[in-house]
């Protein structure tokens, strides 16, 4: 089972039982789920986002802390100082100005039978206001595309010029 900031307590719990005194460690509110009726009705609502927010710790640390603690490895973005962020062209929107946020490699994500929409929508939640997530693949990533426009979000699709195989995918 995968841990990410959308998966439920439940299924956590189920799969990993180790990490139940982590998450309580984590959000001590949560220790009421050692009562088997708040726990089936509670853990099966909460996902670890959530979590994430009553223990006032960041969604993404939380996450690595849990899929370490699984023995999962842990979910993978370039830092955005060691990213070179490629030449805005005159068509370029102004807003993909400088180093993107987070660098989400969907390409190595396919490979890793991983669904790079969840990641983005996981990196989402933490995104700072002006900034934006880099979603680099080898191939138009139309099904990211079309969640992040239904979902209100900026996006901006380009191929880098001269490589025909690197597609940028910007999203604010």
């Amino acid at each position: 089972m995968e841990i990410t900031g959308r998966s439920k307590l439940l299924e956590v719990f189920k799969a990993y039982p180790q990490l139940e005194e982590q998450i309580i460690a984590i959000a001590p509110p949560f220790k009421n789920l050692r009562n088997p009726i708040l726990r089936r009705t509670v853990a099966q609502l909460a996902t670890v986002e959530q979590v994430a927010q009553i223990g006032q710790v960041d969604v993404a640390e939380l996450v690595s802390t849990l899929r370490r603690g699984a023995g999962l490895p842990e979910l993978q973005t370039a830092p955005a100082a060691a990213f070179v962020p490629p030449s805005r062209s005159a068509g370029d929107p102004a807003w993909i100005e400088g180093a993107p946020a987070h660098v989400v490699d969907g390409t190595a994500l396919l490979q890793r039978g991983e669904v790079p929409v969840q990641r983005v929508n996981e990196l989402l939640l933490t995104l700072p206001t002006g900034t934006f997530i880099l979603v680099t693949t080898d191939f138009k990533p139309a099904p990211i595309i079309d969640a992040m426009e239904k979902a209100g979000r900026r996006v901006y699709h380009k191929v880098q010029a001269g490589e025909t195989d690197l597609h940028l995918t910007y999203i604010g």
